[in-house]
């Protein structure tokens, strides 16, 4: 199975909606006017695509030259375990370079993926949570 990436290739807002729904990735999904302005306003998003069908996405926040956020890291259900993911974080951190880190919020269902993939886990960070969607 060949994947393809892309830095240059974007999804629809319902392709995005889809994968995400399909990745188990806790996002306003319902909400697609809210979704589309996520992506709108990020700077790296790096696809996986299997065919025409989007298998992967990593939408990050950065700057360029200190940090990253890395908000979304989606894989489709059933193209998990295929690497996919590690090397959207590898296209990530390849993207912003040596300067800067990559950083992000982990689901509680990947807290155990994220330092097989080169994350280490740190306890100095703090959070200002959103108003929950509805």
């Amino acid at each position: 199975m060949e994947i393809q990436y892309s830095t240059d290739k974007r999804p629809t807002t319902d392709q995005i909606i889809e994968l995400y729904d399909n990745a188990g990735l806790p996002r306003p999904t319902h909400d697609k006017e809210r979704m589309q302005k996520m992506f709108d306003h990020s700077n790296l998003i790096i696809t996986a695509w299997y065919k025409d069908l989007l298998v992967g996405v990593s939408r990050s926040i950065t700057d360029w030259v200190w940090c990253c956020y890395l908000s979304d890291l989606a894989i489709r259900d059933e193209y998990k375990k295929e690497g996919i993911g590690r090397k959207l974080i590898n296209m990530t951190k390849e993207k912003v370079g040596e300067q800067s880190m990559v950083l992000l919020l982990s689901v509680p269902t990947a807290m155990e993926y994220y330092p097989k993939v080169g994350f280490e886990k740190l306890e100095n960070s703090f959070i200002m949570h959103r108003a929950e969607w509805k």
